[in-house]
């Protein structure tokens, strides 16, 4: 698990558990995105992040402006999934257990999921899985951040 930079010195890869995520949650950010395109083209409303009143259409089951709700679906996950990426990257750099890592990254994954999918788009944006995101994703950045800190107590002194 090692590649080789300049003359043939192997370097071993510092982020594998937080390279391998990258791809997964890139693609529903993506998915994410392309919703909100699609919004402001259906309805001609290429500025803002709120439709005009004349082109408001309530989505399926709620009664919120569509190109709202994908704005926030899509700005939640950018809210969270950076930072959540940044404190694993700093735990894998710091000799983090790799099975550890990616259960708590599958874990994020489907909680950011769940988050939109069963909470944010859910009727009146208040299905259940906008609550259990909120709580795990905050669970997952403190968890991670203590996980990190304890990786390196020795630096303290401990």
């Amino acid at each position: 698990m090692s590649s080789t930079i300049g003359l043939g010195v192997p370097v071993p890869k510092m982020l594998p558990v937080t390279g391998a995520w990258t791809l997964p949650f890139t693609a529903y950010l993506l998915f994410l995105s392309n919703r909100v395109v699609y919004q402001r083209i259906k309805n001609k409303q290429f500025m803002g992040d709120k439709l005009k009143a004349e082109n408001t259409k309530a989505v399926d089951n709620t009664n919120i402006d569509p190109l709202f709700l994908e704005n926030r679906c899509h700005q939640n996950f950018l809210e969270n999934v950076p930072l959540a990426f940044t404190l694993a990257a700093i735990a894998e750099l710091n000799g983090a257990d790799r099975t550890i890592l990616n259960y708590a990254m599958a874990a994020l994954f489907a909680l950011r999921i769940g988050h939109v999918e069963l909470g944010i788009r859910s009727k009146d944006a208040m299905g259940p899985g906008r609550l259990i995101g909120l709580l795990g994703s905050q669970a997952f950045l403190g968890g991670m951040a203590a996980y990190g800190t304890y990786l390196v107590k020795g630096y303290w002194g401990y």
